[in-house]
C-alpha cells in the first residue's frame, strides 16, 4: 500500500475533509476489510506527527505494526518508557470515515498542528498526512542540499541484515 500525491482539501464548518479520491482508492484496495454485516470496517488513526505540525493518518493495520513496533522496543516496566508510550497514545484518536469519504479531525490536533481551513493531503509511503496548506508551498529542504542529500544517501554501501 502506497499513498503517492500532494493533494488540496478544505475543511468544512464541522472540520471534516473528505480524503482524497486517489487515497480512498487505496484504501478501499488494499486496507478496509468487509465486517460480517457485508459493510465496510472504515476506521484511520489521526496523530500529530513527533516532529512536523501535521497529522498524520494511519491505515488500520499500518496503525497496529506501528503499535506492535513501539511495544516491542518499550519495556513496560521502565517508568520513563512508560510515559513515552502514554504521551504517544494520548495525541492519537481513531476516526471512522463515512460513507462519502470524509473524516472528521478533531479542534485539539487542529489547534496542535496550526490547521484551519485549507489543507493539503500529502502521500507518505503507507500513511497520509494532513498539512496547513502554507506549509507545504516552500520547499521543506533548500533544493541545493536536497540534492547533495539524496546523492549521499543513495551511494551508501548497504548493510546487509
Amino acid at each position: 500500500m502506497r499513498f503517492l500525491g500532494n493533494i488540496e482539501a478544505k475543511l468544512d464548518a464541522k472540520n471534516r475533509v473528505f480524503v482524497p479520491a486517489a487515497f480512498r482508492k487505496v484504501l478501499d484496495n488494499a486496507v478496509f476489510t468487509k465486517t460480517d454485516e457485508g459493510s465496510q470496517s472504515r476506521i484511520l488513526y489521526l496523530r500529530k506527527d513527533v516532529y512536523q505540525n501535521c497529522i498524520v493518518v494511519y491505515p488500520a493495520p499500518v496503525w497496529e505494526e506501528e503499535l506492535s513496533e513501539l511495544r516491542a522496543r518499550l519495556n513496560k516496566w521502565n517508568p520513563q518508557e512508560q510515559e513515552l508510550y502514554r504521551q504517544f497514545m494520548l495525541e492519537a484518536e481513531a476516526v471512522e470515515m463515512d460513507p462519502n469519504g470524509r473524516i472528521l479531525i478533531s479542534k485539539r490536533l487542529l489547534l496542535k498542528t496550526g490547521i484551519e481551513k485549507n489543507v493539503r493531503f500529502l502521500g507518505v509511503d503507507n500513511t497520509m498526512e494532513i498539512w496547513a496548506k502554507e506549509a507545504l508551498e516552500q520547499p521543506r529542504v533548500d533544493p541545493e542540499l536536497f540534492k547533495t542529500r539524496m546523492q549521499e544517501l543513495m551511494t551508501k554501501t548497504k548493510i546487509p541484515e
